[in-house]
């Protein structure tokens, strides 16, 4: 798939510029520093995104690119499969009726669901996320080594257990996670910073346990604050930063 730049373009007063892109049929968003340039490239993050779509996400995603040019990093994002503007995904809405279906009726999230859930979002959207990958790194400005940082948890897992760009990951615990992709956490071995809501009223905290303690890297971090899924700490975004700040440069 090819990247193509649309006539949109935005800077902000930190000299961080915004580009809106197309990749395929994909949508997307390139935030790049003022200190990038083609003798100068510098290191991407991939800023993984609940399916909420972009235009719901976007506060949030701007403000993690923003702090992450003033740290030096590039950073871009897609909408996944079956969000925002993209095609409905039939097989994702009825797998989301059903979770709806269950929780109302006071019911456990089975393991049937959540498979259903995740894991044909999961096959989709990571070689996605590889072909963006292929397109930013093709850009002058723009050179490994690379990071994932964010949610869903399943997609950065199955990211850093196949593509050995993948240097380092700030993963978010805060989704369901399939026991298939439990397996492949065993695979991982990159430096990993795990942030973790303990009060989390949408994520089972024994599963986010299970899913760090499964990973194979001997760098790895879990970093539990007390709060629900929106109270994530500022200092913990500094966490993250410093982390990758370690590990990408």
């Amino acid at each position: 798939m090819h990247l193509y730049f649309t006539s949109s373009e935005r800077h902000f007063d930190d000299g961080v510029v915004e580009r809106a892109f197309t990749l395929g049929d994909i949508p997307g968003i390139l935030w790049t520093p003022a200190s990038a340039t083609a003798s100068v490239p510098v290191p991407p993050i991939l800023l993984g995104h609940p399916p909420l779509g972009l235009d719901r996400m976007y506060p949030r995603l701007v403000a993690r690119a923003r702090h992450a040019a003033a740290d030096g990093f590039a950073t871009a994002t897609i909408e996944l499969p079956g969000s925002g503007d993209r095609p409905r995904w039939d097989t994702l809405e009825e797998a989301r009726s059903e979770l709806r279906r269950v929780k109302q009726a006071g019911e456990p999230v089975g393991d049937e669901i959540i498979d259903a859930l995740i894991l044909p979002l999961v096959d989709k959207a990571v070689p996605e996320w590889q072909s963006a990958l292929d397109a930013l790194l093709a850009l002058p400005e723009i050179d490994g080594p690379v990071g994932y940082s964010g949610g869903i948890i399943s997609i950065g897992v199955r990211l850093a257990a196949v593509d050995a760009r993948i240097a380092a990951a700030g993963l978010f615990a805060g989704s369901f996670v399939p026991r298939a992709i439990l397996e492949e956490a065993r695979r991982v071995t990159i430096p990993l910073h795990v942030l973790l809501q303990w009060d989390d009223e949408g994520n089972d905290r024994q599963a986010s346990l299970d899913l760090f303690d499964a990973f194979a890297s001997k760098e790895k971090t879990l970093q539990a604050n007390m709060g629900g899924h929106t109270g994530v700490p500022q200092f913990a975004g500094d966490a993250a930063a410093h982390f990758f700040t370690r590990h990408l440069k």
